[in-house]
């Protein structure tokens, strides 16, 4: 009978764990933020502000220095964004002030301030 006990409590843990693991997948060069609310729907955008820190145009990212994101949940930080498209990376320069749009973890839009 304990064996059964024993199969029946390993059953509930396994179904128990599976809800926090599915929670980590989807996780790419952002998990710092696993702790600070999720990103928004794909469909829904965010804006911020943020300064340049760092543009690789070959690579289709841009690392900003960002304030906080309320509606993420974020505090001010510095991270690397992906862009969708590498021409909203024409004319920075390292130091500019930028307003951000996100749509979930991708800047689709940018501005200079």
């Amino acid at each position: 009978m304990k064996t059964l006990s024993v199969a029946a409590s390993l059953a509930a843990l396994t179904l128990v764990a599976q809800p926090a693991a599915a929670q980590m997948t989807g996780m790419d060069d952002h998990a710092g933020h696993a702790g600070h609310g999720a990103a928004p729907a794909a469909a829904t955008s965010v804006e911020a502000v943020g300064v340049v820190r760092a543009l690789d145009a070959k690579a289709g990212k841009l690392t900003l220095a960002h304030e906080a994101i309320p509606a993420l949940k974020w505090p001010p930080m510095t991270m690397a964004f992906k862009v969708a498209d590498p021409e909203l990376l024409n004319g920075l320069t390292v130091g500019k002030k930028v307003r951000f749009k996100l749509q979930g973890q991708t800047i689709v839009g940018l501005t200079a301030l």
